[in-house]
């Protein structure tokens, strides 16, 4: 058989269902299979970088490995970007590249490229195959690395040689599974000992507790501390928990702020976060200023990095938090009451025109079910400080990277996973107009997601951010407006295009929600107002004083 067939095999063995990426030239022979293969089902896509923001959210949302497939040259390059976004994600993605015959190397061949070095900085491994009977075990060996310890995304190069040339019908290698981490029993000891020795303290939790929501509250309920989550890790608890206090960082909330930067709070436990910048509110001093700090992770490399923490717990975090428990209850802590007083956080829909009330609005005529996908834009802001989480694991927040577009690709990939569910994405023209023809790629698989686009004719992010840090702002983060629900027209896209409040009506978002395929929400506006940013702007400010 040709190599690349074993390699198919060895995907279809794992429970791999698509194949996300474009065909071409160097990866021909891998799509020919395909015909043969009806459980493997080829996503294809209008771009490479789109492929990979798919791939990244069906990983997540199933729980399992997915594979992102690009030609040699431009194909693989197009891939970087999803690849690094994979490896902030934690996400295991097996990124596949074509590459030119072995013996064509150096020749300038077409689309010639060493792949290899420019993954390694963005996977868990790199590697390029040079002899046909190593691919299948080096595909292997991949696929054991992508789901292992902090799982996240690997690369093979595939040189076109090197996949056509014939073996003898391997045994299936062993089929990748993840061994959990377990923490250290004696330092959970000691960490219960420490929690319980304090009057008080606060749970900052990151979107490392995706897989552990439900020990998590127990754990906040126990102790009655205050919960405060990061951008990134916003729907996974719902606002109606008495405990949650809101978002700290990027576009966070003023209670959050207020716990942080007061002088309460004897300890910090640190859940699931890496403690990065838009987590932090820009590295603030005062998160860990005065405060016995705990950190839990399965991530080792993010311990005392920006901030020096007391104790360091490693292990899976669903098993960290567990054990916690059960030592805690082993201590019989007293009953506390709670002494948190909680701020109401979400705003009331009003009339005004505004990008917060078109958000806030959307919502309330969405099913309550539904997942958002949130792309990059000054929209993100409002998501993050206004929009209500009252279903679990309700928004998809791609902050951290930062990714223009990738919010785009996240609707597909979430839909493909979890079919049942409504997905919205809320997208800017500036990252439509990057990836929006992936809205093409849900119509060939009649995937219904709304697609809402703010449209306001610039950059708004960049637009607000000169404005507030410079006092002025280039006339090119401008552009004459286009009529993209016009655009969804051209490609036999249902669409609505909105102009004013009245406008947003719960016929229109029913209309556009029950079809047999995606549709777009074009909002047309020009809001002024200044995002809620936090101190964002200020610390870019800071630079060159």
């Amino acid at each position: 058989m040709k190599a690349v067939r074993a390699v198919l095999d060895y995907l279809t063995a794992t429970g791999v269902k698509h194949v996300f990426g474009i065909p071409a030239g160097s990866v021909n022979a891998f799509f020919d299979e395909l015909y043969e293969i009806p459980e493997l089902t080829p996503i294809v896509t209008k771009h490479e970088g789109a492929a990979a923001y798919m791939a990244v959210a069906y990983a997540k949302y199933t729980a399992t490995m997915s594979v992102c497939i690009g030609c040699s040259g431009p194909g693989g390059t197009n891939l970087l970007t999803g690849a690094a976004n994979a490896m902030r994600e934690h996400v295991p993605v097996l990124f596949l590249t074509g590459a030119v015959p072995v013996d064509t190397v150096g020749l300038n061949a077409s689309q010639e490229l060493d792949a290899e070095p420019l993954f390694k900085s963005v996977t868990k491994y790199s590697v390029t195959v040079t002899d046909s009977k190593d691919l299948l075990n080096e595909v292997a060996k991949a696929c054991e690395l992508a789901v292992s310890g902090v799982p996240g995304p690997v690369h093979i190069a595939m040189p076109i040689d090197i996949q056509i040339n014939q073996i003898e019908s391997p045994k299936i290698p062993k089929l990748p599974k993840r061994t959990p981490i377990v923490p250290d029993q004696n330092i959970i000891q000691s960490v219960a000992r420490e929690i319980a020795s304090k009057q008080d303290g606060y749970i900052f939790v990151g979107q490392g507790i995706r897989n552990s929501v439900n020990q998590l509250l127990e754990l906040a309920e126990m102790l009655q501390w205050p919960i405060i989550t990061t951008p990134q890790a916003k729907g996974y608890i719902t606002d109606n928990h008495p405990l949650l206090a809101g978002v700290f960082g990027f576009a966070g909330h003023d209670a959050a702020s207020a716990l942080i930067n007061g002088r309460n709070g004897e300890a910090l436990l640190v859940v699931g976060s890496s403690l990065g910048e838009t987590a932090t509110n820009n590295w603030n001093v005062n998160l860990t200023e005065n405060r016995y700090t705990i950190q839990l992770d399965y991530d080792s490399s993010v311990f005392n990095r920006k901030y020096e923490v007391d104790v360091a717990v490693w292990g899976d975090i669903n098993l960290s938090l567990t054990a916690l428990l059960d030592e805690l209850k082993s201590l019989n802590l007293p009953t506390k009451e709670q002494a948190f007083i909680k701020q109401e956080i979400g705003m009331v829909d009003s009339e005004e025109y505004n990008t917060k009330n078109v958000l806030m609005r959307l919502q309330n005529y969405a099913p309550r079910n539904t997942r958002y996908t949130v792309d990059i834009g000054e929209f993100m802001a409002y998501i993050i400080h206004d929009m209500n989480v009252v279903e679990p694991d309700s928004f998809d927040i791609n902050v951290h990277f930062g990714a223009m577009g990738s919010g785009i690709g996240s609707a597909i990939g979430t839909k493909l996973a979890e079919p049942e569910r409504p997905v919205v994405c809320v997208t800017g023209d500036g990252c439509f107009f990057m990836h929006g023809m992936e809205i093409l790629t849900a119509k060939e698989h009649k995937l219904p997601i709304l697609f809402v686009v703010m449209n306001n004719a610039r950059l708004g992010m960049v637009y607000h951010g000169h404005s507030l840090q410079y006092k002025r702002s280039h006339p090119s983060f401008e552009q004459e407006p286009v009529n993209i629900a016009a655009m969804a027209v051209a490609m036999n896209i249902p669409s609505k295009r909105i102009e004013a409040m009245e406008d947003l009506t719960q016929e229109v978002i029913d209309e556009l929600m029950n079809t047999k395929g995606p549709s777009v929400l074009e909002v047309s506006l020009i809001d002024n107002t200044i995002p809620p940013m936090g101190d964002r702007v200020k610390f870019l400010s800071s630079f060159g004083k």
